[in-house]
């Protein structure tokens, strides 16, 4: 496993950061709202690997 030299934990930093960051109008709000679904979306995809994508679903018939 890789050891971090600076022991802080990455994602909390990046949970900082992501607080950080403050959205001037709603279209901006909900854009960073989106980001963050999609990190998540794209963590489970790469957690579970019997995960299915719906279009692959579709084609498989």
């Amino acid at each position: 496993m890789t050891r971090n030299k600076s022991n802080v934990d990455k994602n909390l930093q990046n949970v900082v950061e992501d607080l950080e960051q403050i959205a001037v109008n709603s279209h901006q709000a909900q854009q960073l709202e989106q980001q963050t679904n999609d990190r998540r979306h794209q963590d489970a995809l790469n957690h579970d690997k019997n995960h299915a994508h719906p279009t692959e679903l579709l084609n498989k018939e």
